[in-house]
């Protein structure tokens, strides 16, 4: 699985587990709610570091992409026909701003790097 699907199945979990605390509480069930403080606590310690996992790959891969040798701004026409664009440009990579490598590079508008001026 990816990290993303992984962060979301933790998330659901922890989701689950903070109804079943309410309900304890409800109840008054103390033992069920030291046991589902400490389930979140897991949990949300298991998602902490699977974000920082994916922080360090995003990062890893910015530095990749700002290793090749070109990058620009690309136009409106070719962002409008990237396939065509792509196959006339060996080894091209397109960063959007809006996606997470994009935040963490912090483009303002959609990039392309390549190994040679395109």
């Amino acid at each position: 699985m990816n990290l993303n699907q992984d962060i979301q199945q933790l998330n659901n979990k922890i989701d689950l587990y903070r109804r079943k605390l309410e309900a304890a509480k409800l109840r008054d069930d103390q033992k069920s709610v030291l046991q589902f403080k400490k389930e979140l606590s897991t949990l949300s310690r298991k998602v902490a570091s699977i974000k920082g996992m994916r922080g360090a790959q995003n990062a890893g891969k910015a530095e990749e992409l700002k290793a090749l040798g070109f990058s620009r701004a690309l136009t409106k026409a070719e962002q409008a026909d990237m396939g065509k664009f792509k196959k006339t440009v060996r080894g091209l990579v397109v960063v959007h701003p809006l996606t997470a490598l994009g935040k963490e590079m912090g483009i303002s508008e959609v990039t392309g790097y390549a190994p040679a001026k395109f």
